[in-house]
């Protein structure tokens, strides 16, 4: 069962980074695009700025979590690469109970009633001509510490075995 568990919240966690790599290049096109109305046609276009702002901002909420199973996050390097391999577990699982999962509990509880008040209102760009989903813009800090919580459950649950000294199954 336990398997299953993390198997799924792993394949969650890969589509969201997969999604998120295509964002990248999306991202890249669009200013791309920007740059080129801007500079050889004169215009700008609003609603692509902030079409630009939005891909940046779900490329790196969606990929936190991908980058977190990838263990690519980046940490003070100089004595945990040194350390053996039931230190490095106890270190990542101290982390995460102390720190990771109560920092994603905080941004969710913290981010609830605003993203609630921008869905309640279905809020939009403030700008003219910009995009009317600025609510759908505002549930990634939402998905972020939700995302980011799965993955580092799962990873704990991973490394416990490690950390309590029992061979890995």
């Amino acid at each position: 069962m336990l398997r299953l568990i993390l198997s799924s919240i792993d394949g969650l966690t890969a589509r969201c980074g997969r999604g998120a790599a295509w964002l990248s290049l999306t991202l890249a096109l669009v200013v791309c695009t920007l740059v080129a109305a801007r500079y050889v046609f004169r215009t700008g276009a609003p609603a692509m700025q902030e079409a630009a702002l939005y891909l940046h901002a779900a490329l790196f909420m969606l990929g936190a979590a991908f980058t977190l199973q990838g263990n690519g996050h980046v940490r003070v390097d100089i004595f945990y690469r040194r350390f053996p391999p039931l230190i490095k577990a106890w270190v990542d699982c101290v982390g995460t109970l102390l720190f990771l999962i109560p920092v994603c509990i905080l941004l969710l509880v913290l981010s609830w009633d605003y993203v609630a008040a921008s869905w309640a209102v279905r809020e939009t760009s403030s700008d003219p001509g910009g995009l009317p989903w600025v609510y759908l813009l505002k549930t990634l800090l939402l998905i972020m510490p939700a995302l980011l919580l799965l993955q580092g459950i799962a990873e704990f649950l991973r490394l416990l075995p490690t950390a309590l000294g029992r061979p890995r199954d």
